[in-house]
């Protein structure tokens, strides 16, 4: 009787937890590493539904390409930016700065975490010339989150 009743408890786990389906969101931040407030530091979040299949060139041995839309059409019009200060000002690095940014990111995540979203994943990057004098270059980071339906 315990292993039957194992069983049915293990069944009607496993059918609700493959009865969920997750959606993902991205947000990314740029932060401008470039000195005097010259840069433009931004968090960037998608507000359009895209079907990535409707961007998807199918290429065949036959040479008979079924292209995708033009690449000027993937480009999407609604998207969120939210202002952040750079890294530097006229004299160099900027701790208040940092700060700043640092309690808006908490906001956001605060945000996300109360709507039922969950962080996954964080990668980030540096781009800069690194060349003689070289002062430009950006921080960008994404946060890849995962909601699931009940």
């Amino acid at each position: 009787m315990k292993k039957i009743f194992s069983l049915v408890i293990f069944l009607v786990t496993l059918s609700s937890v493959q009865g969920q389906v997750s959606e993902f969101k991205i947000v990314t931040t740029i932060e401008s590493i470039v000195p005097g407030g010259m840069g433009r530091s931004r968090i960037i979040e998608n507000g359009a539904e895209v079907d990535y299949t409707q961007f998807t060139t199918v290429r065949s041995k036959d040479g008979k390409d079924k292209t995708s839309k033009d690449r000027s059409d993937v480009k999407i019009e609604d998207l969120k930016e939210t202002t952040l200060v750079n890294f530097y000002s006229m004299v160099g690095i900027n701790f208040q700065n940092i700060a700043s940014n640092d309690a808006m990111m908490t906001s956001l995540l605060n945000k996300y975490s109360k709507d039922g979203w969950e962080l996954v994943q964080i990668t980030s990057a540096a781009e800069s010339d690194a060349g003689k004098d070289d002062g430009n270059g950006i921080f960008i980071t994404r946060y890849f989150f995962k909601r699931t339906a009940q």
